[in-house]
């Protein structure tokens, strides 16, 4: 992150929602992924990431729509830089609160984004409200309300999609493999190990694994791990303990995995999503 990049991060207790405001200049992040749903806007300048196979270029007064698991980056093709303000909706509530308003929502479905970008202005406004409220802690009420509204207008946009077992989109050796990966992701694991639990040699397994999720093996480790290491730390587990627990080689080795990804450190991080005190 340069010198010109900046990086504040509050967390709301009722919801587990995150609120970031940033601005970067030149290269923001490398590509990761998120559990949760990513509802945010572009104040200022140009913000473009990689997504859903191709290049977004995000404006001023553009919304921007991600959901859990899909890949991205970020950079500022323009020298001022971008500055962002956006909401990391927990899948939980964001599935509970919609169900409470879709009563004919079906059981096995998720919700889902037609688009990653909307020019939207009453959307946009609604993103506006809410994340003034959670990220400046406004009554419990204003956060609510401000909540109610911007799942209001979500719903305009939202899908419902099948929540399935297997993919049929995605090759199954990939799938097998990602399972696995999920399963034992705090274990030091080989791809000779990844292999034999899918039952196909490793060059395969990562050709297929690469085409279906956009990153290699072991990248897409490092993304579970960081995912959990959020949550650890927002828990209050302290970042030595965090990098032990998730087989990462130290501390210093977790810290440069999460910076990479989040442009924050893993203590700063924790400084502002938990009510620990300033150490």
């Amino acid at each position: 992150m340069s010198a010109q990049s900046w990086v504040d991060l509050a967390h709301d207790a009722d919801t587990g929602i995150e609120t970031i405001r940033a601005h970067f200049r030149g290269h923001a992040y490398d590509p990761h992924w998120h559990d949760a749903y990513l509802v945010g806007f572009t104040e200022q300048g140009v913000q473009q990431f990689n997504c859903r196979k191709q290049l977004n270029s995000s404006l001023a007064g553009q919304v921007f729509l991600l959901e859990p698991g899909e890949l991205h980056d970020g950079h500022a093709p323009e020298p001022e830089g971008f500055t962002y303000s956006m909401l990391y909706l927990d899948c939980q509530w964001l599935e509970r609160e919609l169900r409470s308003l879709f009563e004919q929502a079906p059981a096995d479905c998720l919700p889902g984004f037609g688009a990653t970008l909307a020019n939207d202005p009453r959307l946009l406004a609604s993103v506006v409200e809410a994340f003034a409220a959670l990220h400046r802690q406004e009554l419990r009420m204003v956060r609510q309300s401000a909540l109610d509204g911007l799942l209001a207008r979500l719903t305009e946009r939202l899908h419902w999609r099948r929540r399935l077992a297997v993919d049929p989109r995605l090759p199954l050796v990939a799938q097998r493999a990602r399972d696995f990966l999920h399963d034992q992701h705090t274990r030091d694991i080989g791809l000779d190990d990844l292999a034999a639990a899918c039952g196909v040699d490793r060059f395969r397994l990562s050709r297929a694994f690469k085409a279906a999720f956009g990153l290699a093996p072991h990248a897409y480790l490092v993304q579970l791990r960081l995912a959990r290491a959020r949550h650890l730390l927002a828990r209050g587990e302290p970042p030595v303990q965090v990098a032990a627990i998730l087989g990462f080689a130290d501390q210093s080795h977790l810290g440069r995995w999460f910076r990479r990804a989040y442009g924050i450190t893993p203590a700063n991080y924790q400084r502002r999503c938990s009510k620990l005190p300033d150490c």
